[in-house]
């Protein structure tokens, strides 16, 4: 079973393009949806959070404005919140894995935003990122509902530089020409996957 990375930036499209890789009949494991089912009321991630940052609990679950005015620029809170989060996310991918063998998956895509920032690009066979031209990124986050200006760059500030992303990909699609192109894109990379395609050695 071939394990693919999915990355990208904020609003490039990266969710749309995981929709497309399961409209292929791929397993998708999207970690954004992972956190949260963690932070609706009843689940795993509700409590520890409580205990760690306070009142950031409206209604049984992890209201997601305040606790990200606790972390979002302060590095030290980030790591605390990653030290609960993460573990739990880890647990549930073992599920998704899980399904994948019994269902007798050949690929299977991992959604992971930060997936260079946490070094898990070392865990898959191959890293799919995900990019558009940087004022399509800006007038689609800006679009969001609660965005704002500092938002966003702080977000980003969190992120790899979408360049490097690209430069440190095995594939790259690119979203800024509409669905249709980038699902042509997606079927591209499933075939050369299943072709043999295997990641050059790096120069020693």
């Amino acid at each position: 079973m071939i394990i693919v990375g999915l990355t990208g930036s904020i609003g490039m499209g990266k969710s749309t393009t995981g929709k497309l890789f399961e409209a292929e009949g791929v397993p998708v494991y999207d970690a954004d949806a992972a956190v949260h089912r963690l932070y609706a009321r009843g689940g795993a991630a509700v409590e520890p959070l409580e205990v760690e940052f306070g009142d950031v609990v409206v209604d049984g679950a992890i209201d997601r404005e305040r606790l990200s005015k606790k972390v979002l620029n302060d590095p030290d809170a980030m790591k605390r919140l990653e030290a609960i989060v993460h573990p739990l996310v880890g647990a549930s991918r073992v599920g998704f894995f899980q399904e994948a063998v019994g269902a007798g998956a050949d690929i299977v895509v991992l959604d992971i935003p930060l997936l260079f920032e946490t070094g898990g690009q070392k865990n898959v066979q191959a890293v799919v990122v995900v990019s558009a031209p940087a004022e399509m990124q800006r007038e689609r986050v800006l679009a969001r509902p609660g965005m704002s200006v500092e938002k966003f760059e702080a977000i980003l500030a969190r992120q790899t530089p979408d360049a490097e992303k690209r430069a440190r990909a095995d594939f790259v699609i690119d979203t800024g020409q509409g669905v249709d192109h980038a699902r042509d894109q997606v079927r591209q990379v499933l075939a050369t996957l299943r072709a043999g395609w295997t990641r050059p050695a790096e120069p020693a």
